[in-house]
């Protein structure tokens, strides 16, 4: 993420960060634990491994226009940063560039808010081409509004011919011209990789294995449980988003049925727009999916506030509808519980019906097998009994069947088979097109 002036300042000076949690209490709809939350700020500035030198948490009840948090808040750090020699606040929410400003001058240091340090992180996770363009048109959809003369390779007006800037035009707007260029090139790039990962999933329709993807709150254990399940080597820590690109694995239930893994980046509170906007493309493999499994954090003190969360990011994706049918929720990381918490978990999982829940423990690798057979039989109960009649000379369509369906009888005869599979209506479809 070039030029961006909003985000980290320059490598020599970005390490020390202190942190500040306003916490707003007039018009709440939740109740937030203090705790919870400076941990989960600390995380995000760990996640790019930058020294923590303080963090505070307050309440107040209004926003200022000016500065986001109080006066007397602003003027009571400054002697603090100046003594630790911080050189970039993290403020946990979203301040506007005013406020950003404002506060810069107060501090006389960097301020990034929590859209920024989130575009950071993904900035220094993504690995593929795809990943890179996405977070980069987040990064610029992001600056376009922070443009405080900070493309400093333009120093002066501009005038001249054709593109090259018209008469008296500033940097800010040749700035933001340049932006919005370059966004351009960017969405149409993205609108070829839409485009391959429609021609891919035609191509996995073809073959048909139903696609299984796990959402949910970062560090919920997503990536952990994905390991487990397909032996994969996927970067799996305990920080936030460690996981940025999708990624997929084929594996086979214990019927035999084989359907494939996509393992997704994770949700978060107050996930910028923006930034969903950006990863559609990647998300996509979550709206096409057969099965959604919501992989939440038993063991967290928000992890309710947490699942509400990732269903409202679901409801944007406009999936929420289809994961309440077609979902399993993972109670995850059981092994951090007292056992009667897990016992008492594991009778109310029974009785859940939409979505159907499972207590695991990825790392303890309990309950996996539960999760399996449940996805199992998920994807049997689409299944309906068809009855074929074929020759025996045709070896390849009976052979398929036996690959994609489930034959419950088979009668021969001296030149024909008849027989009776369960099949999905997808691959009902297939067949009936071989």
């Amino acid at each position: 993420m070039n030029k961006t002036d909003s985000m980290t300042p320059d490598k020599k000076s970005s390490g020390v960060v202190f942190i500040i949690c306003p916490y707003i209490v007039k018009g709440l709809h939740r109740i937030i634990d203090p705790t919870a939350r400076l941990e989960e700020a600390k995380g995000l500035a760990e996640a790019i491994q930058l020294e923590i030198k303080g963090a505070e948490f307050f309440k107040q009840h209004l926003i200022r226009p000016a500065t986001y948090i109080s006066k007397g808040h602003v003027e009571a750090l400054q002697g603090p940063l100046k003594e630790l020699e911080v050189t970039l606040v993290f403020i946990d929410a979203p301040i506007s560039p005013v406020q950003q400003r404002n506060l810069e001058k107060s501090w006389g240091c960097k301020v990034i808010d929590r859209t920024g340090l989130i575009l950071e992180i993904f900035g220094a996770r993504a690995r593929t081409a795809e990943g890179r363009l996405q977070v980069e048109l987040a990064a610029l959809t992001y600056q376009r509004s922070r443009l405080v003369r900070s493309w400093t390779h333009l120093e002066r007006q501009r005038g001249g011919f054709g593109f090259t800037g018209g008469p008296g035009e500033t940097q800010l707007e040749l700035d933001r011209r340049l932006i919005d260029e370059r966004m351009m090139r960017i969405k149409k790039d993205l609108e070829q990789v839409k485009r391959t990962r429609a021609l891919h999933r035609q191509a996995r329709k073809r073959v048909p294995y139903p696609i299984v993807a796990l959402v949910g709150y970062t560090n919920a254990g997503k990536s952990t449980l994905f390991n487990q399940l397909t032996q994969a080597n996927v970067m799996a820590e305990d920080l936030l988003f460690a996981t940025l690109d999708p990624t997929m694995r084929r594996l086979r239930l214990p019927s035999g049925r084989e359907i494939i893994f996509s393992d997704t980046v994770g949700f978060i509170s107050d996930l910028p727009t923006l930034l969903v906007a950006a990863f559609k493309a990647t998300l996509e493999e979550v709206v096409e999916a057969d099965l959604i499994l919501h992989v939440r954090d038993i063991s967290h003190p928000e992890t309710e506030s947490q699942r509400q969360d990732v269903l409202k990011i679901l409801e944007e994706l406009e999936v929420q509808q289809r994961y309440e049918n077609h979902g399993i929720e993972v109670l995850n990381k059981s092994d951090l519980l007292e056992a009667q918490d897990v016992k008492q978990l594991t009778a109310q999982a029974k009785q859940a019906t939409h979505p159907s829940q499972c207590v695991v423990s990825a790392l303890k690798r309990t309950g996996v097998s539960d999760l399996l057979q449940k996805i199992d039989h998920f994807l049997a109960s689409k299944e309906k009994p068809y009855t074929f009649k074929l020759l025996l000379s045709e070896g390849k369509k009976i052979a398929w069947l036996y690959a994609h369906g489930d034959v419950v009888q088979r009668k021969d005869s001296e030149t024909e088979t008849r027989l009776k599979v369960s099949l999905s209506p997808e691959n009902k479809e297939r067949f009936e097109r071989m």
